[in-house]
């Protein structure tokens, strides 16, 4: 009977599992796949090739700090601008742009800790269809070809990395809007019309001031003014369909979302073959494995920061943050791949040996098969240039290392922050926070920090304290003072529009928000409500915004209270994808397309500064924060989500 009963409780177990699991999942609905993000759909239609760019050899300059020469699309004869850099510590730059864009594109800024230090490149050698330039080391060297344009480049006399070695460099060249058949049939009937409409009110003037002799008003027109023949006018549609007429290339709309493209189509691609490499790790954040994937049959890997709720596992969709490195890795030699680019992106992977078993690999080295383990990677991002630092290694360590000398190493953490933190949502009032901390000292267990969550704020106005909840911040730091503890509280990157809330209207007089395609301050929903968003682009909305922990700013802070930025993607929760229109402007007039995974890392770094300002530069500072890019390293603690 015993045996019966537990076999029931656990069919109901599994039952009430099966029920609950759906709605512990992600809605993947509200995330864009592949197949409907306009720009990687188009640069996935293009298959491995022959590729269209040619390079002119003709064209390369040898400078003092670079090589640089032209490619030429031969099909559409936008011409390109090459440039190679050899930097300090085994990396390579290599750096792809319009030669003559109608504007300037989008570069990142505020990564790299500094310029990289270059190192001098000489031509070693060349042909009439390739240059060979040589580092200064003597060892790695990298072959130029001209046509179809590709690079290699070599360590000694291993092949260790080809560049455009499939033919998938893509780059969408700004452009204006053509004119489209209907907008010319509107515009010609349109200024018809008008002639129509002034021969006749002309014809009307000359009726009312004719001679009294009865002359006719019309005799001496001159035949400009005669009716035109409209037909005459009407353009011939065009015999074929124009390439800037596919679609999502100047609109875009998802769901209940329109994605406007004043620049229209803008993305960029580059492939990477990794010859003697079968396994590929990195591009955080996603919920998978360590080792990547390859995408063959499935979406890319995405790069985009959004606040993914319930996230699921062995899935390559978008998380949190987004760091564009990947590594190679072999028994000979580590590699590494720093794409620096913040606008979204998509990685594909293939490999010759996916899908082959153990017993597979074992059979072809038994057979005495001779092919050589590659994996090819594909970058795809929808806007800025192509700018990729080949990390060359040799060993793991190297490449760790070149990548901090690009991006620079982790920040030295506060030493109570390696001890135990407690953290829920939410502690309630500042009694429940005086009996959670007496709770540990009756029980003997250490611990160093508590944190509050939103509730705390005077209505989720961050920088403030509830006045009934929290009447007396200082006196509750000091308390946790007197035993050496902390207190981490919540100040998210989205302000809630209130005209008497003292920090909105600073930021609205200031003109510091971010603002909408009309030109007024962008407003979404998150916790408060209706709120704004800070454009932390701005480097004078930066200074500001750090200021604003400073003691006599923050009411009611002191030395012990640290700081977490959550929802910074930025989460807007009637977005897109929940997070920021693309088509938003920022400081410099950029979209917020081009530096959407930079937004993260501006808000952690302002934070900090902030943290170091208050003290004199005299305390290590602590903050935690969710989104991220490449560079976060240096300033902040990441966590993927709050654990209950």
């Amino acid at each position: 009977m015993a045996a019966v009963i537990d076999w029931i409780h656990w069919l109901v177990l599994i039952w009430i599992s099966l029920l609950v699991m759906p709605s512990l999942t992600v809605d993947r609905s509200n995330f864009k796949t592949c197949e409907q993000s306009s720009f990687c759909k188009r640069q996935r239609s293009k298959s491995p090739g022959n590729s269209p760019y040619r390079a002119l050899l003709d064209s390369l300059e040898l400078k003092e700090t670079s090589v640089k020469l032209q490619l030429i699309n031969e099909v559409n004869k936008v011409p390109l601008l090459l440039e190679v850099y050899g930097l300090q510590g085994n990396i390579a730059r290599i750096k792809i742009n319009e030669l003559n864009p109608i504007k300037p594109r989008y570069e990142v800024s505020d990564v790299l800790v500094q310029d990289p230090v270059t190192v001098p490149l000489k031509v070693s050698g060349r042909d009439e269809n390739s240059a060979e330039l040589s580092f200064a080391d003597g060892v790695h060297k990298i072959l130029i070809t001209s046509k179809p344009f590709r690079m290699d480049i070599t360590a000694g006399s291993h092949l260790v990395a080809s560049v455009n070695s499939r033919g998938l460099l893509f780059f969408e060249p700004l452009r204006k809007r053509k004119e489209s058949f209907s907008d010319k049939v509107s515009s010609t009937v349109s200024s018809a019309w008008d002639r129509i409409k002034s021969f006749f009110s002309s014809d009307t003037k000359k009726e009312e001031t004719a001679d009294e002799e009865g002359k006719e008003a019309t005799s001496d027109d001159p035949p400009a003014e005669e009716e035109p023949d409209v037909k005459e006018k009407e353009p011939e549609p065009p015999k074929e369909k124009d390439v800037d007429d596919e679609p999502g290339m100047w609109e875009e709309t998802f769901k209940t979302h329109t994605d406007t493209k004043p620049n229209g189509p803008t993305s960029i691609g580059l492939d990477f073959s990794l010859p003697g490499f079968e396994y590929v790790y990195g591009i955080p954040e996603h919920g998978d494995t360590l080792r990547l994937k390859t995408t063959d049959g499935g979406d890319p890997y995405r790069l985009y920061n959004l606040d993914v709720f319930q996230y699921e596992l062995y899935n390559p969709m978008a998380l949190y943050g987004a760091i564009p490195v990947m590594l190679a890795h072999n028994t000979q030699r580590t590699l590494g791949l720093f794409w620096h680019n913040a606008a979204e992106t998509w990685v594909d992977i293939s490999s010759n040996t996916a899908g082959k078993t153990l017993f597979g690999k074992m059979l072809d080295f038994v057979q005495g098969a001779n092919e050589i383990p590659q994996t090819d990677v594909r970058w795809m991002s929808e806007s800025g240039i192509i700018d990729v630092f080949v990390l060359l290694g040799p060993s793991p360590f190297d490449v760790f290392k070149q990548y901090a000398s690009l991006t620079g190493t982790q920040a030295l953490p506060p030493l109570f922050s390696l001890g135990y933190h407690q953290c829920r949502w939410n502690y309630n009032d500042e009694e429940d926070v005086r009996n959670v901390d007496a709770g540990f000292d009756e029980r003997d267990i250490p611990y160093d920090v508590i944190w509050l969550d939103i509730e705390h704020a005077d209505g989720k106005r961050y920088f403030t304290w509830d006045p009934n909840k929290f009447p007396n911040p200082k006196g509750m730091l000091q308390n946790l003072a007197n035993k050496k503890r902390k207190l981490v509280s919540i100040v998210d990157p989205h302000i809630k529009i209130d005209n008497g809330y003292v920090v909105h209207e600073k930021l609205r007089i200031k003109k510091y928000y971010t603002k909408n395609k009309d030109g007024n301050d962008y407003e979404g929903w998150c916790w408060p409500g209706s709120v704004a968003y800070p454009d932390f682009t701005n480097p004078e909305m930066r200074s500001w915004w750090a200021n604003m922990f400073s003691y006599d700013k923050y009411e009611g802070s002191m030395e012990n209270l640290f700081v977490w930025n959550d929802m910074n993607e930025p989460s807007v929760f009637n977005g897109p994808e929940v997070t920021m229109h693309k088509d938003a402007i920022h400081f410099g007039d950029w979209e917020h397309r081009d530096i959407h995974n930079l937004y993260a890392f501006y808000v952690g770094m302002s934070t900090y500064e902030g943290l170091v300002q208050r003290s004199g530069g005299l305390e290590r500072p602590f903050v935690l924060v969710r989104g991220f890019f490449a560079g976060s390293q240096r300033y902040w603690m990441l966590f993927s989500w709050k654990l209950n």
